[in-house]
């Protein structure tokens, strides 16, 4: 790239994200932080996938904001889903499955004319990124058929604005269908044309080695690096009954001009990152280049030399998959997701074992990608302070993973080896036209009679579905499956293997395609463009002369609700708290304004839409559009609820006082009954740990310190120091700050959190509060469970009945209970090993019995049976002193235990070549509908079927003679 092509100083990527917000903030768009990578409230989407995520509602008409312009630096992942980039990342120069995408929007205030003049002067401007204008090719739509009936033509509107910005035409460029430059949110909602900026990479750039070739090929040249989105339309479905057949619906749709057209544009910052860097691929710029170098030394090899190396084993690709999957692990797990083997987990665990799998070709030695994550921090902790404070439980996750899938190897390589086995076995049965079959789909191509000649006598194979269960449950990479099949001559089914793969893919599609979120009901949107409810429920539990605004029942808006009938009332002002944030709704009741005559029941509240309360009343008079009711919520139950509300941020404040600041919620529920807690930590917590806490909140109760509650900016409260969690959305403005003062505190309180909630007024209402239980709820994920007041009480009564109950059956004082459970408890286990060891002598005499009823196959000694009255440490040493006794030979005993199957088998040393005590086991316990393995010598197994035993161990002399 010519030195005049682009602004000749360094742009480093910070720079350039730095440099696009600060553009968009000079034309008055407000700097929206970036939203979490684990999308809020929306079941459609696996991960935050691009910029518009977060206005997703704002352009549905379901939320409002402040402000009508935006820009935002958004981090995505795209792995899994639809949206599925994992398998050829590392492999391209574009392909990541975290990234960074720039955007612009416009919430119905400019459009076409002004987002194509503010896209030209950033991308050009000398003062700005200074691309050269003849490097650069722009498209737009190009006309398609858009809903049945309804073809729009070229976006000859948009092709005038950037002819206005002097771009030639012929570096304008129509495209015509809806897969390139006609976007839409999804089957219904908003979409529009889009139009695109290219840059111009060079022929080296080409995938297809093409010297010459022009704009628009697709051959990897011309890169897109911007995509602006003109949503000017609504897409609606409509249902109709079928006028032909009963109970058949036809669907129709069409589109509707939007009443306020808005702007969505992305702009990938490691693919513009590229360009003002001079370098073709992404990987080449400041993002991925000290990650690269980091993974080179921690996997002991010389970065210049593998980056020439382009095999993927080892060499510059498997650096590439190692730097761009320690971003996506490192964002992801600090925004809540942990490995798991479902959802969000699972595509995590599959990312971060693939930048194992490419350590390990790299000939890495140990883990080292618990490393790679404090280097990510130190690259994009200024852009992202949530990185550099919680380092430490991140690598935490990824260091523990690691180890894991050191064992997950071993494991899997156990199972591989398992299935060519039965792959041998099955050869030596299998039809002709069977054994062609599999050749043809594994090879390509027919085999001769040669060939499967030698393939059934003497061949090895890996069946593609066999194969697929190593790399879909043991977490074995497919690649990994080639290379060993490959080194060991092994035929091996791709073929099949891949689907597998699509059917799984497929149903990993349909698990997350979840319901697509429609516009809000009609009513509810007129409604919003009227007013908000006003929310009396911080102030008490009683408002009178609130104006019902809207009915709405299942048959849709209507102006009463009859006596009896259930319904949703809109009111313009309420009492009755809406459930969010963890705490419940209220339930209550409406009255006329003297409150003598109760109108109707209200079983909970909900917002349709963001600052509309819906009530879920059950009428015990007519209620009609227009009434003015008084709404009185149920004062008790709501004293309750927000004890145990701020008993949650006094729960939240002690975890990170006593176990680290890593401590974030996870998720909570704040009822009356009891109060519940999820949060992130590592480890289980302890007794004294627990009791610490307890102890923390309940001193900080006995201080009685006023609540304070503030309404503040989102900005200013951050700074203040108030706690906000990753994943939830806030407002930017008029946001609540919840603090729980404390004078003794260097920062003056004991906590402080945004929070929508309502609390107690003074921190000792809360009375008493006792954690009931802790427990893990996902991996590194717990959970505590604690009652608070009356409630707490109630506990401490209960406990204590227990108590007195039990000192009375043991015939002793409560205060000597502990011990004489703790002498009962000895003389309890006394007697059990006395039991253990008579079974024991019991099974030792049968030891004559069983040799006298050895079998020989094929030369081999073996010994069969099922015993009784035996524990399994008995079981393995009737084993051990059998095979003592044979000298050399086979053993295998079964026996019924508390309505299952324990399995054991032994080999003799001299005979662990030819028979595995591990695979031996195995085929015994799918008989009786179990699992199982161990060493070549001495294995273990369980199993469901008591009664498919005895056919079990019969069936024994016919394995063996299989085997040997």
């Amino acid at each position: 790239m010519s030195g005049n092509e682009v602004d000749k100083r360094f742009w480093s990527g910070n720079n350039i994200r730095e440099a696009f917000l600060r553009f968009f903030e000079s034309k008055g768009h407000r700097r929206v932080r970036s939203s979490s990578l684990v999308p809020h409230g929306d079941p459609t989407l696996l991960f935050t996938n691009a910029g518009m995520n977060q206005f997703k509602d704002v352009f549905l008409g379901l939320e409002k904001r402040d402000y009508t312009r935006a820009t935002t630096a958004q981090k995505c992942v795209r792995a899994g889903g639809k949206h599925n980039d994992l398998e050829n990342v590392g492999f391209t120069k574009r392909h990541h499955t975290f990234f960074e995408m720039l955007g612009n929007f416009s919430f119905g205030d400019y459009f076409k004319k002004e987002a194509i003049a503010y896209a030209w002067e950033l991308v050009t401007s000398p003062q700005w990124f200074g691309i050269a204008k003849d490097k650069l090719y722009v498209t737009i739509f190009g006309g398609a058929e858009v809903a049945p009936g309804t073809t729009l033509g070229v976006d000859d509107e948009a092709h005038g604005f950037w002819l206005a910005q002097n771009v030639p035409t012929d570096r304008i460029f129509a495209i015509p269908g809806l897969k390139e430059n006609f976007w839409a949110m999804g089957d219904t909602g908003p979409c529009g044309p889009c139009s695109e900026i290219h840059y111009d990479m060079g022929p080296a750039a080409s995938d297809q080695g093409h010297k010459d070739c022009k704009f628009p090929c697709d051959c990897g040249r011309y890169v897109e690096i911007w995509n602006l989105v003109f949503m000017q339309f609504n897409r609606v479905m409509e249902i109709s009954a079928s006028p032909d057949a009963v109970n058949v619906r036809r669907y129709s749709e069409r589109l509707e001009p939007l009443p306020r057209p808005c702007v969505d544009t992305g702009m990938g910052l490691e693919r513009v990152a590229a360009v003002l860097q001079g370098v073709i691929s992404n990987y080449d710029t400041d993002f991925f280049v000290p990650l690269m170098k980091r993974a080179a030394e921690l996997c002991g090899v010389d970065f210049n030399r593998e980056e020439a190396l382009e095999e993927g084993k080892g060499g510059a690709a498997s650096l590439r998959v190692i730097a761009d999957h320690s971003r996506a692990t490192t964002f992801l797990i600090t925004d809540g997701v942990l490995p798991s083997n479902e959802g969000r987990g699972y595509v995590l665990r599959k990312i971060i074992r693939r930048a194992i799998r490419h350590g390990r070709l790299l000939g890495a030695a140990k883990p080292f990608l618990a490393e790679m994550v404090i280097t990510v921090r130190n690259l994009m902790g200024t852009a992202y302070p949530e990185l550099i404070e919680t380092v430490e439980p991140v690598t935490g996750v990824v260091y523990g993973e690691e180890n894991r899938f050191t064992r997950t190897l071993a494991q899997g390589t156990e199972q591989m080896e398992a299935a060519i086995a039965a792959g041998q076995r099955w050869l030596k049965s299998a039809s002709d036209e069977s054994l062609q079959d599999f050749f043809t789909r594994a090879t390509g191509s027919r085999g001769t009679s040669e060939e499967l000649r030698y393939l059934r006598e003497r061949g090895k194979i890996l069946e593609g579905r066999e194969a697929f269960k190593l790399y879909d449950t043991f977490g074995l990479p497919v690649d990994f499956i080639e290379d060993a099949c490959r080194d060991s001559d092994i035929l091996f089914d791709r073929q099949e293997f891949d689907e597998a793969m699509q059917e799984q893919r497929k149903r990993a599609r349909a698990s997350w395609k979840g319901g697509s979120k429609e516009a809000a009901n009609p009513a509810y949107a007129k409604i919003a463009d009227r007013f908000t409810t006003e929310l009396d429920f911080y102030f008490g539990t009683t408002a009178k002369d609130c104006g019902i605004e809207a009915i709405i029942t299942r048959n849709g808006v209507v102006n009463e609700l009859k006596t009896g009938e259930s319904g949703e009332v809109v009111l313009d002002r309420t009492a009755i708290y809406a459930e969010s944030g963890g705490q419940v709704a209220d339930t209550g009741a409406f009255y006329d304004n003297s409150e003598s005559q109760e109108l109707a029941e209200v079983k909970g509240a909900f917002y349709p839409l963001a600052g509309l309360v819906a009530h879920k009343v059950v009428a015990k008079e007519t209620l009609r559009v227009g009434d003015r009711v008084a709404v009185v919520a149920d004062a008790d139950r709501r004293a309750r609820i927000i004890r145990n509300h701020t008993g949650t941020h006094l729960v939240h404040a002690a975890l990170r006082n006593i176990l680290g600041t890593h401590v974030k919620q996870s998720g909570s529920l704040n009822a009356p009954e009891r109060l519940r807690f999820d949060f992130s930590h590592f480890a289980h917590v302890d007794a004294e740990e627990l009791g610490d806490i307890e102890q923390q909140v309940n001193d900080e109760i006995r201080l009685n310190t006023q609540i304070e509650t503030n309404v503040t900016s989102l900005e200013d409260a951050l700074a203040s120091g108030a706690l906000a969690f990753f994943g939830d959305k806030y407002p930017e403005h008029n946001v609540r700050v919840v603090t729980i003062p404390d004078l003794r505190a260097d920062r003056g309180f004991y906590s402080k959190e945004l929070c929508g909630g309502t609390h107690v007024e003074r921190v000792g209402d809360i009375g008493v509060l006792k954690i009931v239980s802790e427990e893990s709820v996902a991996a590194g994920v717990r959970r505590i469970e604690a009652v608070t007041g009356i409630a707490a009480l109630e506990h401490y009564q209960r406990q204590a009945e227990i108590l007195r109950q039990v000192a009375n059956r043991l015939n002793v004082g409560e205060d000597t209970v502990l011990a004489q459970v703790e002498k009962l408890s000895q003389t309890a286990k006394q007697l059990e090993k006395e039991l253990e060891a008579q079974k024991r002598k019991g099974a030792l005499s049968q030891i004559d019995e069983l040799v006298e009823r050895v079998q020989v196959v094929k030369g081999i000694k073996v010994i069969a049976a099922e015993v009784q009255n035996v524990d399994r440490e008995g079981l393995r040493q009737l084993v051990d002193s059998l095979r003592q006794k044979l000298g050399s030979g086979v053993v295998a005993l079964g026996m019924p235990e508390n309505g299952k199957v324990a399995l054991i088998a032994g080999v003799t040393k001299d005979l662990t070549a030819k028979v595995h005590a591990g695979k031996l086991i195995q085929a015994l316990a799918k008989q009786v509908g179990g699992s199982g393995g161990g060493r070549p010598d001495l294995a273990e197994a369980g199993g469901k079927d008591t009664a498919a035993l005895k056919s079990a161990l019969s069936s024994i002399p016919s394995l063996l003679e299989a085997l040997l």
